[in-house]
């Protein structure tokens, strides 16, 4: 693990050092580009005439959905389920941990979405035009967790790889130079 002192702090930086910081400030700036268009999708106002009520009752909306069509039904569940999944990959990617346990991971970054999710949704009921929506919420989570499952395992796993074979001793037949302690002169 590389490790730097700054300060006389001593500062870890995880697996591969200076790797891992640039891809953990890509995926922040990706985050952070993620949550501006996701703003902009759903808390930007709406000029309409008028407003459905608020959505309270877990999945009324996706079976009013199914029930005008099955066309209707993969746009508005699809939409849904889209919205927040590449938090799904982009906040592990952010947390830059290699090492740790998948179910922990999903759990963490699932809840995460759910709170993101929870928070627009309260956002939305200051927005003209715009409304709550309690299936949006569980579409948008489920979307994270589903795009979290799909992608943050192998990438963990090719990451691993990756590292055995930076790590990997070289062998002594492809010339390495053996190094000599060196023997100080005594006074």
């Amino acid at each position: 693990m590389a490790r730097r002192v700054l300060g006389g702090v001593q500062q870890r930086h995880g697996v591969g050092g200076r790797a891992a910081i640039r891809f953990r400030v890509a995926g922040c700036a990706l985050l952070l580009a993620h949550m501006a268009l996701v703003a902009w999708l759903t808390l930007s106002p709406r000029d309409v005439m008028w407003v459905t009520a608020p959505n309270l009752t877990p999945l009324a909306g996706i079976r009013a959905d199914l029930a005008r069509g099955w066309i209707e039904a993969a746009h508005g569940i699809g939409e849904g389920l889209l919205l927040l999944a590449p938090l799904g990959f982009l906040l592990p990617l952010v947390g830059g941990r290699l090492d740790v346990s998948p179910v922990g991971s999903l759990l963490r970054t699932t809840a995460a979405a759910a709170l993101v999710s929870l928070g627009i949704a309260l956002l939305q009921t200051s927005v003209p035009g715009q409304v709550a929506d309690v299936d949006a919420l569980l579409l948008n989570t489920a979307g994270a967790a589903f795009a979290h499952i799909a992608v943050v395992p192998a990438g963990r796993i090719a990451l691993r790889r990756r590292q055995d074979r930076e790590d990997a001793p070289v062998p002594a037949a492809q010339g390495r130079t053996p190094t000599i302690p060196r023997v100080g002169i005594a006074p």
